[in-house]
């Protein structure tokens, strides 16, 4: 499939700048792959599409604050840096995005904090927006971080950036209520929906948590720009799947419970460890597999997504689970009955 088969037209009035005030009250569309038949719910009535014994497979990564506001030296331009992803715990060595990117030299100094308490050097050019920095901190590893989180900001997407400041709220807000493991620059946006309530609920039905961890990068919202899905490369993300997990989804399979992948970055890590007969095996490493139609999946029965990007990588992992036609014709009715698109939006379970 091409590039271009993976467009739409989305109104700008139906990108969700909030969460929903009760996670459990978001829309749920239903699409069911063997009647293709679809169903408007609330999120909170996915109770009635599983049962006792079902594995809910979520993702537990936990987004940092990974935006950073400072001024380069001397002339004091305002600058965003954008963390992407720790280098060397020892040197402070960080990959990030810079912006303007083209204020930004090799050997510039970068000052953040209203007392400088934080500076940067640039260390090397690796992108045409990416660059190295070498942090300059006069302290321990853990006074470094707490540094960092004391002044970075949530990254919450460029979509939503666009039209509405961060607020203090969406440190809240941009986290699943399960995260736990520091690491993500992205949320696991499927996630959102699941209140304490409803994974009470779950749990007295019998249904059963199994928890990966990956830590979700830029790279998922990075344009695609070869019209050949094959010549794409995802960039690499970390990834854990414990023994224990790959345990609970392998006794699951064998008693012929459900597999429910909660979102995007769950599908791909169960994908990436998946190695006969949709058993997964454990997984500690980096993964960057792309999944686009057609494609064989091997471990999960359903899926709980939200509505994603045109021509997004996530949009192209939902299409090659639900079936393209199927999933892109599910679009149009979502916008139809304006329901509310990306990542503070409205949820899909394919069934």
């Amino acid at each position: 499939m091409k590039l271009s088969q993976f467009k739409y037209f989305l109104p700008q009035d139906l990108i969700a700048l909030y969460p929903n005030e009760e996670r459990d009250e978001a829309k749920l569309m239903v699409l069911n792959r063997k009647t293709q038949k679809i169903e408007h719910r609330l999120f909170k009535d996915i109770l009635d599409y599983v049962e006792e014994g079902d594995i809910l497979v979520r993702n537990n990564t936990k987004v940092f604050p990974a935006l950073l506001y400072g001024e380069k030296e001397k002339t004091g331009a305002k600058i965003r840096v954008f963390l992407l992803r720790e280098l060397d715990m020892e040197s402070r060595l960080w990959d990030v995005l810079v912006d303007p990117a083209r204020k930004i030299r090799i050997g510039n100094k970068l000052y953040f904090g209203d007392d400088d308490s934080l500076v940067a050097e640039v260390i090397d050019n690796t992108t045409s927006r990416g660059r190295t920095l070498r942090f300059l901190f006069d302290g321990d590893y853990d006074g470094f971080k707490a540094k960092l989180k004391e002044l970075g900001n949530t990254p919450i997407p460029e979509d939503i950036q666009k039209q509405r400041d961060i607020v203090p709220e969406d440190e809240t807000y941009y986290q699943t209520i399960y995260a736990k493991h520091e690491g993500a620059v992205v949320a696991p946006a499927a996630g959102f929906h699941f209140s304490r309530e409803v994974n009470k609920r779950l749990e007295i039905k019998g249904v059963e948590f199994c928890e990966v961890t990956l830590h979700a990068g830029l790279g998922n919202f990075r344009e695609i720009d070869v019209e050949d899905l094959f010549k794409h490369k995802m960039d690499s993300e970390a990834m854990i799947l414990s023994s224990e997990a790959a345990a609970m989804i392998n006794n699951a399979k064998d008693e012929k419970h459900k597999i429910i992948a909660v979102g995007t970055t769950s599908m791909k890590a169960i994908e990436s460890a998946v190695y006969t007969n949709g058993h997964v095996k454990e997984f500690d490493g980096w993964t960057n597999k792309f999944i686009f139609p057609p494609y064989e999946f091997e471990v999960a029965d359903a899926m709980i997504t939200n509505f994603h990007p045109s021509e997004s990588s996530m949009l192209m992992m939902v299409c090659a689970f639900g079936g393209y036609e199927f999933v892109m014709k599910a679009y149009k009715e979502a916008i139809a009955n304006k329901y509310r698109f990306l990542t503070y939006g409205d949820a899909m379970l394919i069934i």
